[in-house]
Order: structure tokens, then C-alpha cells, then sequence
């Protein structure tokens, strides 16, 4: 009886990453007020560098092994083709449903219309340098085959793609391999092979509570730096804020409307129910602005707490880090609007479902890590002939919109993978009858 009691007291880890949350913008404004700057970057910053690099050593292998026992568990090849063509199926519809409502954002507010004029030069001087590697980058993009992204799933050397995070999607390509290799072969004729992977899944299930023990302090540590970081670049945040505003309402109204219009036709869970299950998750997502990193998380919220299969959440969530970019995708389209509006282009109708297409197509290929949009927005914004230089003017402000967004990201993932363990779950029981 004092156990349960103990239990039912406890802290929800959600109220310590919240409380951990508070206590780290409180101490940031603090260490500006009394100049302890050094302080912060050299005793506290830190600790949060660790937790993501905990998040990040993590994510890898949990992906792999996850991924390889969620094929395996669909038990035939079957399964995985209608598992697998439903998911990658939503999270389209799902992403250009996110592009259009962003495109309609900003096509209403026109937060361009209202930028000062005089800043721009400023802005542009002071990000040139990053402009100019961005459109390095983006050159060696345009100089590829459009089939490029199809070679770049295919890894070269497995244990070079495992040793980088970026290249999940040749992992998500190699773990789907072997899965239907071991489906092919039969995990009856190796279950000590299947046996293996079950039990580092446990292992790593548990290096994950490990690491979510040290959430709150390393979130207070992220967020205490952040404010420290930013400390200087209050006018920018003042210039660009009803563009910030316009990201901020497209992404309410995918996180607030849209996915709890899904959530109750077709996941079948109550919105209580799972916003409970997914405030933690998002609270690591926003402070982290990894969906990769908080990929161990949110497969654990999403089967214990919102009772999705093993078979399905192993299969859905991993790849849904690498092409369900929702909040990406509508956080490019309004960008891409807003910098034609502050350098007066006017955008044609064909210029605008240029832009949705291919800010959908691009999602699909932005790894799930801080700062992984920028390249690809370059892309959208290449495709409508807007100066690439214009980048400058947002990249200040990118930072905390890119934590806003992949709350929308692991949001986004976890609502497809209760809508296809429904499916799922019904196609079982029509099955069996």
C-alpha cells in the first residue's frame, strides 16, 4: 500500500522537464542580470552538451534494433508492405496538409509586408559567412543527379552511417534489409539471432531511463544557455516577430486542430489520454530540437502509455524520424513566403504549389537534428527563384522556431502510429473473424 501511494506520488517526468524548463530560463535571465555569462558557458552549458550527447548515442542503435525486431514482428512480408505503404502514405498526406496551412498562414498575416527596410543590410552582413556555406552546400545539392537521394539511402560502409546521425536513413535502409532477410530466412531457423536483438532491446530500454533520469537537469542546462546565447539578439526577435508569430500559429493549429481531428476519427484514443502520454516528448523535443534524440522516448511513451503495439510503434517511429517533418515542412513554407515578401516578389500561383511540392519532397530527406532544415529550405527556395541570400534574415530566429517545430515532428509521429496500430488492430480482428 505505501508502495502504490509512493507511486501515485511520484513526479511525472513530463513536471520535471517542465519545472526543469522554468529553473533554466530563470537562471539565464539571472546569469545575465549579474553579468555570470562565463559562468554559464563554462560550468552549466556542459551538462547539457552531455545530455544531447546521451540522446544522440542512443538514437543509432535504438533505431536499428528497434526497426530490425519491427519487421521481424510483422511476422511475413505481407504485413510489412500494408504496414509500411500505410504509414509512408499518411505522413504525406499528413506533410502537405502542414505545407498548405502554412502557405494560407502566411499568405494571410503577410509578415514580409511589415519588415524594416534599414535591417536588412545588417542582417545580412552579420550571417553572411554562414550564407555562404549554406550555398556551398546547396550547390554540391544542384550539381546531383535527381536521383541522388535514392543512392544516398544505400550506406557504403554500415558502421561509417552507424558512427553519424545524420544518415539515419541508411540505417532505417539496412535495418529493413535485414529484417526481410530474417523474415525471408525464417526467425525460427536463427532465434538466437532474434533472440539477441530482443534482449539489447531491453538493454537499451534501460539505458534509456538512465538517461531520462537526467533530463530535467540537462534541460536546465540547455535552456540556461539558450538564454545566455540569445542575449544579444533581443532586436531581432523584436524585426522578426510577427513572422516568428505567423510559424508559431501555422504549427498551433497542426498541434492543437489538425492532429486531434486524426487522433479521434481514426486513432480511437481520447485527447486527454494522449496529450498526457505526449507532453514529456514534446518537452525533450522543444528543448533538444532533435526528434532523433527524443526517438527513444517517444517510442516508450507511445507503448506504454498509449498502448500502441510493439509490432507497429518499432516500425512506424524510426521512420517516421526521417520523412514525417511536419513542422518542417510548414515552418519552409512560410519562410520561403515570408523572404519573397521582404524582398517584394510576388509568387505565382504555380510558384506556390512549386513550393508545396517541393518542401514535401525535401522533408523527407531532412535528418531528424537540430538545425537539419536550413539546407533543405535552401532547396524550396531555389525552386521559386528567391535569392538564397535572403536565408540571413531568418537564421537568427531559427534556433527556437526549430524547437517549436519538431514538437510538431514527434507530435506528428506519434499520432500516425496510434491511426496505423488502429488500422492494424482492426485489420486483425476481420482477420481472425
Amino acid at each position: 500500500m505505501n508502495r502504490e501511494e509512493a507511486h501515485r506520488k511520484r513526479v511525472p517526468l513530463y513536471a520535471k522537464i517542465l519545472l526543469g524548463m522554468g529553473l533554466g530560463l530563470g537562471f539565464g535571465f539571472l546569469a545575465l542580470a549579474l553579468h555570470w555569462e562565463g559562468f554559464v558557458h563554462d560550468w552549466v552549458a556542459p551538462w547539457g552538451d552531455i545530455f544531447m550527447r546521451l540522446l544522440k548515442l542512443i538514437a543509432v542503435p535504438l533505431v536499428l534494433v528497434s526497426l530490425i525486431l519491427g519487421v521481424v514482428n510483422l511476422k511475413d512480408i505481407r504485413n510489412l508492405s500494408r504496414i509500411g505503404l500505410k504509414t509512408i502514405l499518411i505522413y504525406v498526406c499528413t506533410t502537405i496538409l502542414a505545407v498548405s496551412i502554412g502557405l494560407g498562414m502566411v499568405s494571410v498575416i503577410k509578415p514580409g509586408k511589415v519588415f524594416p527596410k534599414d535591417r536588412q543590410t545588417e542582417f545580412m552582413e552579420r550571417y553572411q559567412q554562414t550564407v555562404v556555406e549554406r550555398e556551398a552546400q546547396m550547390q554540391q545539392v544542384k550539381d546531383e543527379s535527381p536521383l541522388q537521394f535514392v543512392v544516398d539511402m544505400v550506406p557504403e560502409n554500415l558502421f561509417k552511417a552507424l558512427g553519424d546521425n545524420s544518415k539515419m536513413l541508411q540505417i532505417i535502409f539496412f535495418a529493413l534489409l535485414f529484417g526481410v532477410a530474417l523474415i525471408v530466412v525464417g526467425p525460427s531457423k536463427v532465434p538466437s539471432l532474434v533472440r539477441f536483438f530482443q534482449q539489447l532491446n531491453l538493454v537499451l530500454l534501460k539505458i534509456i531511463d538512465f538517461i531520462m533520469a537526467f533530463a530535467p537537469y540537462g534541460v536546465f542546462a540547455l535552456m540556461s544557455a539558450l538564454i545566455v546565447d540569445y542575449a544579444g539578439d533581443v532586436g531581432i526577435f523584436s524585426a522578426l516577430g510577427l513572422y516568428a508569430l505567423t510559424v508559431v500559429l501555422a504549427l498551433a493549429v497542426i498541434i492543437l486542430l489538425v492532429y486531434p481531428f486524426i487522433m479521434r476519427v481514426f486513432g480511437k484514443r481520447t485527447m486527454k489520454q494522449f496529450f498526457k502520454a505526449a507532453a514529456p516528448v514534446q518537452m525533450l523535443a522543444f528543448t533538444t530540437s532533435s526528434s532523433a534524440a527524443t526517438l527513444p522516448l517517444t517510442m516508450e511513451r507511445t507503448q506504454m502509455h498509449l498502448g500502441v503495439s510493439e509490432e507497429v510503434s518499432s516500425f512506424v517511429l524510426p521512420v517516421g524520424v526521417t520523412i514525417n517533418m511536419d513542422g518542417t515542412s510548414c515552418y519552409q513554407a512560410v519562410a520561403a513566403v515570408f523572404l519573397a515578401q521582404v524582398l517584394g516578389l510576388d509568387l505565382t500561383f504555380g510558384q506556390m504549389l512549386l513550393i508545396l511540392a517541393t518542401a514535401t519532397i525535401s522533408s523527407i530527406g531532412t535528418p531528424g537534428i537540430p538545425g537539419g532544415s536550413i539546407v533543405m529550405l535552401m532547396i524550396v527556395l531555389d525552386s521559386v527563384g528567391i535569392p538564397i541570400e535572403g536565408l540571413a534574415l531568418i537564421l537568427g530566429i531559427d534556433r527556437p522556431l526549430d524547437m517549436l517545430r519538431t514538437v510538431v515532428n514527434v507530435t506528428g509521429d506519434m499520432t500516425v502510429s496510434c491511426v496505423v496500430d488502429e488500422g492494424n488492430k482492426t485489420k486483425t480482428a476481420d482477420h481472425e473473424a
